[in-house]
């Protein structure tokens, strides 16, 4: 348990409430059942259930009484609707998603960073037939798993990092060795020195992934644009063109936003 959620009075409760809103609306239309959810947000059944309820009176999730999933409720659209036009970009970023995949011919994502997570907003598929799946639409990765979340995390000021590394000491345990603190820390050097992250096929074998930083008006990377795609397309070379072509495009994002937004 974090600090505040000890010294603020209902801070845990709403901290849970938040994890299982995070895991239903990452759970897309089809919805999730509660044990499930129940286990997504580590809590206990009767919490899951107790806290589900009570986000259904108030209209935030919604349950389908024939498959008994639970899935984002009305209230959760209107409150979206509104927080869009502050926080939503991808109306000046489909056409960059877009051009990325038509250019490199590999799937393209543009992701924001949410807390300590990475969420997938558009998915835009390649031309070549063969692709990987690893992420979509409302997918959710810790900070430096994904290469989205890595070319983020790679970028933040160094106290920053260092704080998020203390608060997940579970990365390796949960992601494999590649995600203890040492390898990660290099894998962030060696992505700031690049401009891109490169992630070779750690989260599925054989599936690769580069991402590079998109920055707000403040210089503080927010969204990252990502490419993913089977291994035999990203030999060395490949991999310097891609890059060239990812940070091309991450600049023209940043540069959009910026001017948007003023």
């Amino acid at each position: 348990m974090d600090k505040p959620a000890q010294i603020v009075p209902g801070t845990q409760a709403i901290a849970r409430a938040a994890r299982l809103l995070r895991a239903v609306t990452a759970s897309g239309a089809d919805g999730a059942s509660m044990v499930d959810l129940a286990r997504t947000a580590d809590l206990s059944r009767s919490t899951a259930h107790r806290l589900l309820s009570a986000l259904r009176v108030e209209g935030l999730v919604d349950r389908d009484e024939v498959s008994a999933r639970w899935m984002p409720g009305p209230e959760l659209f209107l409150m979206g609707s509104v927080a869009a036009t502050r926080y939503d970009v991808t109306g000046l970023a489909r056409d960059i998603v877009r051009s990325l995949a038509v250019k490199t011919e590999e799937s393209a994502f543009l992701s924001v960073r949410r807390a300590d997570e990475t969420v997938c907003l558009v998915r835009e598929e390649g031309s070549f037939p063969i692709r990987s799946f690893v992420l979509s639409e409302g997918v959710r990765f810790p900070l430096g798993v994904a290469s989205a979340g890595l070319a983020i995390l790679a970028f933040l000021p160094d106290h920053d990092v260092d704080a998020y590394l203390e608060r997940h000491p579970e990365l390796e345990s949960t992601w494999g060795r590649t995600h203890g603190t040492s390898a990660l820390r290099t894998r962030l050097a060696e992505t700031k020195e690049r401009g891109y992250a490169v992630n070779p096929g750690l989260i599925v074998e054989g599936s690769w992934g580069l991402g590079a930083a998109v920055f707000d008006r403040t210089g503080r990377p927010e969204w990252a644009l990502s490419l993913t795609g089977v291994g035999f397309r990203f030999g060395p070379e490949r991999i310097t063109e891609l890059g060239r072509i990812l940070l091309a495009h991450a600049h023209q994002l940043s540069a959009r936003i910026a001017g948007a937004r003023r």
